[in-house]
């Protein structure tokens, strides 16, 4: 079956849907809040809507602010020097956060191997050759 192509039963179309609509929620409040990834849900919800919306994948797609990101996904796996530094800025800045409102240790050290382990993702995907 292509990649593409949507789910067979019905109820999966639907659990196909809430998920990336969930997802595309959680991208949102990741624009927001620090610690929280927007990358990852927006590749999330247009992987589910694939498979469930065709309608869903063409809007997320040609959005203004998510299409770019899921664009350079598909040509490569590209992720945009910007968007590494500030990925990476609120990743430090959650973890500034953590360290000084939380007293359990192991939690702090298990979010920052987890944050070390994105940051480390991130930057080493490639990115767009310079115009010039």
């Amino acid at each position: 079956m292509p990649e593409t192509t949507l789910a067979c039963s019905a109820w999966q179309r639907w659990l196909w849907l809430l998920l990336a609509y969930l997802s595309i929620g959680m991208a949102m409040l990741g624009m927001i809040l620090p610690g929280l990834p927007t990358t990852e849900f927006v590749l999330l919800a247009a992987w589910a809507a694939s498979r469930s919306s065709p309608r869903l994948a063409a809007w997320l797609e040609n959005h203004r602010v998510f299409g770019p990101l899921l664009r350079d996904w598909k040509n490569g796996g590209l992720i945009a020097r910007r968007t590494k530094w500030v990925a990476s800025a609120s990743m430090l800045l959650a973890l500034s956060i953590l360290l000084l409102t939380v007293n359990h240790l192991p939690s702090v050290l298990f979010a920052a191997a987890g944050m070390s382990c994105g940051a480390l993702f991130i930057w080493t995907r490639p990115e767009k050759p310079r115009a010039g």
